[in-house]
């Protein structure tokens, strides 16, 4: 099975989208934290079915929140370099291994 590792910089990005919505609501942090986190495993899953950014990375949008991340694929895990927002720089991220 197709390990998940994330790139040094994701956890503090997660961080920062969960303090956000807990802020909200308790409720909202926790439907984000749901919601990305079933991302995530669909992407191990299936990381295949997840299109391009302009860059060369897959991308994975959650549905609910503007929030979408970018990953790479390697023989035996997915990689994901970079946690951002919707309208943040299309190059946030995109540098990162």
């Amino acid at each position: 099975m197709r390990q998940v590792r994330y790139h040094p910089n994701v956890p503090a990005e997660v961080r920062a989208f969960l303090d956000h919505y807990d802020a909200i609501s308790p409720k909202l942090g926790d439907a984000f934290w749901q919601e990305l986190t079933e991302a995530i495993e669909y992407a191990r899953e299936f990381p295949e079915r997840h299109h391009f950014d302009p860059a060369g990375r897959r991308r994975s949008n959650l549905k609910r929140f503007p929030v979408h991340f970018l990953f790479r694929i390697l023989p035996d895990m997915i990689r994901i370099t970079a946690v951002r927002h919707d309208r943040q720089s299309p190059n946030y991220g995109t540098t990162r291994r």
